[in-house]
């Protein structure tokens, strides 16, 4: 009779910190820079990451299950996907054309392959429910309105 031996269980959470790499370390084909004043790259700089990443984790079990996909890309596509009012298999395809989109969620460098299933959103609509889909909107709305308190304070002087 053979025994397997189980592997201890590894984390299924994956995320990748709101430390992003800078603009200019964004990889892309042909050498090309992106544009720092993209409204991509200047949303990403103003978005509260870890806050929605622990909105996000809280949905998903730590110790059972298929590995996650990164909450920043899962929350930058939701993002993309409300934002542009796109069906959820277009927004999978832009954010797959487009570098700025893919800086957006987090990716490192720009890759031409598709960066999730389409079924993800209907995956995410399941799993994270109304409730979480609020606080997100409230998080990101109260950052917004922080952000505003502070340009216009700057516009003022």
């Amino acid at each position: 009779m053979t025994f397997f031996r189980q592997k201890p269980f590894t984390k299924m959470i994956r995320y990748q910190s709101s430390n992003q790499l800078s603009i200019e370390e964004f990889q892309t084909p042909f050498e090309m820079n992106l544009d720092k004043n993209n409204r991509w790259v200047k949303m990403a700089g103003h978005i509260p990451w870890d806050q929605l990443a622990s909105v996000y984790h809280k949905s998903l079990d730590a110790e059972q299950g298929r590995p996650a996909v990164d909450a920043r890309v899962v929350i930058g596509a939701i993002i993309i996907k409300h934002k542009l009012n796109l069906i959820d298999e277009e927004c999978v395809e832009q954010i797959k054309e487009n570098a700025y989109m893919q800086y957006f969620i987090g990716n490192k460098a720009h890759d031409a392959e598709q960066p999730f299933a389409s079924s993800l959103f209907v995956f995410m609509r399941e799993r994270l429910g109304l409730e979480s889909f609020e606080s997100f909107s409230s998080i990101i709305i109260e950052k917004s309105d922080q952000q505003k308190k502070k340009h216009c304070k700057k516009r003022s002087r």
